[in-house]
């Protein structure tokens, strides 16, 4: 046999010998919302919350795979869908907390009023607002306090689908105030256009209206607990500070184009 020959024979032979298979870890399906910098499918790992849940999810074995919808249908989709385990980030609710499995605090999120610079809002209590009309996204909580005071109609809401839209009414003068997490507000004058343009206009309240924590609200389920419970377990083996300083120093690293780029590839 020639020494070609020789060679097409080890290589056929080769060929036919199984392959290794490289197993893919499952995922958690989560359903979320674009809500930067916390999630959003066009940042680094789906943003904050997202770099949370993975390294969380990396300490049990799974990777994590999200898909986006308006909030208010994320809830459904995420609580209910069988291709679905729950959503994320929520607040805690007592009315969500029947509806699902919480995990523990994930993150937190200082929730305020977003206001025309130089006109703070001059409140100490809720009943203080009531004459106020305020902006909100729709089927977000404010805490169970103003949720309440909303639901009873002593506080006047307008509801849009997302935060830049209410940003945009409360410059048009369409609203007093914004309800918005402090951190949502920092994220968007850095990057939106429109928002950026205008920074100079906006401030955020003295006054936070709540300190709420983050959770991912797995589907009320067998499974659903069974994740809940490891997913709270391998949360005591994660530094989520120290995620999310390194993922805000990530963001405060990048060029001004670089984080509008990002900003409107989430679009």
């Amino acid at each position: 046999m020639t020494r070609m020959g020789l060679f097409l024979l080890v290589v056929g032979a080769l060929a036919g010998l199984p392959q290794p298979i490289h197993a893919q870890a499952p995922a958690l399906h989560l359903a979320s919302l674009q809500w930067l910098p916390y999630v959003g499918p066009g940042l680094p790992e789906d943003g904050m919350s997202g770099a949370v849940a993975k390294a969380v999810s990396k300490h049990f074995g799974y990777d994590v795979k999200i898909d986006y919808f308006p909030w208010k249908r994320a809830m459904q989709v995420g609580g209910a869908d069988p291709d679905f385990i729950g959503y994320f980030p929520a607040y805690y609710t007592a009315e969500r907390a029947r509806q699902c499995h919480f995990s523990a605090p994930m993150g937190h999120s200082t929730v305020g009023f977003a206001v025309l610079a130089g006109e703070p809002l001059h409140w100490s209590v809720l009943d203080d607002l009531a004459g106020a009309k305020l902006g909100v996204v729709l089927g977000y909580s404010n805490g169970e306090a103003f949720d309440d005071m909303v639901k009873s109609g002593k506080l006047r809401v307008d509801a849009s689908d997302n935060d830049t839209i209410n940003l945009k009414k409360l410059l048009a003068g369409r609203v007093r105030a914004v309800v918005i997490d402090k951190a949502v507000l920092r994220y968007l004058l850095a990057t939106e256009p429109v928002l950026n343009k205008e920074r100079a206009r906006l401030a955020f309240d003295a006054h936070p209206l709540a300190e709420l924590t983050l959770h991912v609200c797995f589907q009320r389920s067998a499974l659903g607990l069974k994740m809940q419970q490891s997913y709270d377990a391998a949360l005591l083996h994660t530094d989520i500070a120290k995620i999310e300083n390194a993922y805000f120093d990530k963001l405060d690293g990048m060029s001004a184009a670089k984080r509008q780029f990002l900003h409107e590839s989430a679009h």
